[in-house]
This record gives structure tokens, C-alpha cells and sequence, in this order.
């Protein structure tokens, strides 16, 4: 059934798939990207012998649409985000989706799905998932010849309400190899870490911390969000690793921490280093910052500035960032597009 707006509570949309109106489709055929269109049908249907099934070629995106002071609607760097599924299509050998038809592509289904744009001040943003998946059919592996991309949206609150710090536990598990695909967003990196994540919510834990998988000496992301620390020097330090996503909201932050004279770095970051951090958060689209209360690693608790209250630092960078994507403050040029 589809989702109708009057039935929509604004405060209280959690984060959960919802059928709206419309979402844009366009498919690849013949070693082309066909021309894409509006749909209103929420279903895909491919072979089950679709290569997605098989072998996983599938990769996706999120971001967000952002409804203004004055009832815009802005969208935060989608340019980046085209980049990132241009990056992840080329790791699964899949073609890339034109990143100007991307971005077109993503305010055709905005404007299509405005009346579901939360109003400003409820906290809420449309949510907007790109995805593309091999659907020709194969039973050898291969990559397929054809494909679906595919945009749909959906009303969302706050993924983790408020600047609330969470308690995390280091995983024993690898997200993911080295040089595997830890830097595409796609659907296996996030299968192989839903068995720690149960087992972290379990024991009470808001998600895992995975360690490189090289050495299990160096910090590298959360299951959904990269790390970040404030040294007890005041600088802003964050993993850099072969194994971990290129985050648009940590790149966005890089630039904010340079702003606030945090000089930012990216470095590796041992788990000893991270326990006597000043400050620490995961950031990523859905939350954009979940400070960190505490990490648990064999037992043991390591309490990164508080389990209760927000240190200044994060408070600041969060504040900085969503007036930039609400549009109350002038980001740097290109960051904020208006949904015209």
C-alpha cells in the first residue's frame, strides 16, 4: 500500500522502508544505459538466476534531502556521492551510471516525493537510496550484461535521536579484506557484519568497532559510519585505511575540523590510541555524528569522555555541518544543491 502523508507523524518516523509515490528506474541493455524514468511501481522483478542472486554485483548509495527555514529543499554534496557509486560500480565491474544523470536523477524523485520532504523543524529528512544490481542471468561466474539503477525515498528521523553517546564493542570479526571491497559501498561488506552487530546489540552494545584486518592493531570503522577521535592535543584524527568506505560526511568534516582549527589528519590510529582520545564519534549520512560514550575491547570498558553528555568538540562539528545542510550557514561552493 502505497504511503499517504496525512498518516505520517513527523516526530516519530524511526527509520524504516516506506512506499512512496514514485522512484526513478533506468535499466542497462546492449552496452548502454537506456533513458530512465518516473515509476510508480515499487516491485523489481528479475530471473532467479539474476546474477545479483549469485555472485553479488550490487552496489548502492544514501543521502539525504534537507527541507529549509524558508521550504526549500537542499540536497547535501549528491556530486559526491554520483563519484562514490562511480567508484563502487568500477570495483564490481559494473558500468558506471552517468553522475550528471545520477544527480538529475535524484532531484527528479525529490520533487516528484516533495510533500514527504519533513518539515524543518521536525528533525526528519528524506532519505534517498540509489542502487544498482546485475539482473541478466548467469550460473557460471561472471559479470552480468545487464543491469537496474534504481532511486527510491523515504521519510526518516533520526537514525540515533540527539547527540547521545553509545557504547561499542571491538569486534573479532573483519569487516572487511584488505584489498577487498571495504572502499565500495556494497551489499556484502554490510551482510558480514549484521553476525557482530546481533551479537553486539545482544550484550548491549550499540554496534562493533572492526580492527584493519591485517594486523587487528589499527582502528577501522564502525559497521555503518567511520571513526574519528579529538586527541588530547585538540587535533582531529581520523583512520586511513585500504580496507574502509570513502565517507562523504567524514570528508565533509575534514573541512569543518580545518575550519575550527582542529587540524585535521587522516592516519592510522592504533586501538590503545583511540581508548585515550579526548573526544570520539561515528559519522555517516544516517546519523551524521553518534558521539562515542565508550569501547569495549576483551572485557574491558574504555570510557571516551563521557557515557552521559556530549564533549564540546563533537558538539560544535555536528552543529557546523547540519546548519550547513539545512542551509542556515553558507557551506564552501557545491556543497548544498536546491531542489528547484
Amino acid at each position: 500500500m502505497k504511503q499517504r502523508v496525512e498518516d505520517l507523524d513527523w516526530k516519530n518516523l524511526g527509520f524504516k522502508y516506506r512506499d512512496l509515490p514514485y522512484r526513478y528506474e533506468a535499466k542497462y541493455k546492449d552496452g548502454e544505459w537506456q533513458e530512465g524514468k518516473l515509476t510508480e511501481d515499487s516491485t523489481m522483478t528479475f530471473s532467479e538466476g539474476a546474477e545479483v542472486l549469485h555472485y553479488g554485483q550490487e552496489i548502492f548509495e544514501g543521502l539525504k534531502a534537507y527541507r529549509r527555514k524558508d521550504g526549500k529543499i537542499n540536497l547535501f554534496r549528491p556530486d559526491q556521492n554520483a563519484h562514490r557509486f562511480t567508484l563502487s560500480a568500477k570495483r564490481l565491474a559494473m558500468p558506471p551510471f552517468p553522475e550528471d544523470r545520477f544527480v538529475d536523477a535524484v532531484k527528479q524523485v525529490v520533487k516528484a516525493n516533495e510533500e514527504f520532504v519533513p518539515p524543518y523543524d521536525s528533525g526528519a529528512t528524506l532519505y534517498l537510496r540509489p542502487l544498482m544490481v546485475g539482473t541478466s542471468k548467469v550460473l557460471g561466474v561472471e559479470a552480468a550484461s545487464e543491469y537496474t539503477f534504481r532511486i527510491f525515498a523515504v521519510p526518516v528521523g533520526a537514525y540515533i535521536k540527539g547527540l547521545n553517546p553509545a557504547d561499542y564493542i571491538v569486534s573479532e570479526y573483519d569487516r572487511a579484506a584488505y584489498a577487498g571491497t571495504g572502499q565500495a559501498k556494497t551489499s556484502g561488506n554490510y551482510a558480514s557484519s549484521l553476525l557482530p552487530s546481533v551479537e553486539a546489540h545482544k550484550n548491549g552494545f550499540a554496534d562493533c568497532l572492526y580492527l584493519d584486518p591485517r594486523e587487528h592493531k589499527y582502528i577501522d570503522e564502525f559497521g555503518g559510519a567511520n571513526f574519528y577521535g579529538i586527541t588530547q592535543e585538540g587535533q582531529f584524527v581520523t583512520p586511513k585505511s585500504q580496507s574502509i568506505l570513502v565517507s562523504i560526511t567524514k570528508r565533509s568534516l575534514l573541512e569543518v575540523a580545518k575550519w575550527q582549527g582542529l587540524n585535521p589528519v587522516e592516519r592510522q590510529i592504533t586501538l590503545e590510541e583511540a581508548f585515550n582520545m579526548k573526544e570520539a564519534g561515528a559519522m555517516g549520512t544516517a546519523a551524521v555524528i553518534s558521539p562515542v560514550g565508550s569501547i569495549t575491547y576483551k572485557g574491558e570498558k574504555h570510557v571516551i569522555y563521557s557515557e552521559t553528555e556530549t564533549g564540546p568538540v563533537t558538539t560544535k562539528l555536528y552543529n557546523e555541518l547540519v546548519d550547513i545542510q539545512y542551509g542556515n550557514k553558507k557551506g564552501p561552493k557545491g556543497w548544498v544543491q536546491t531542489v528547484e
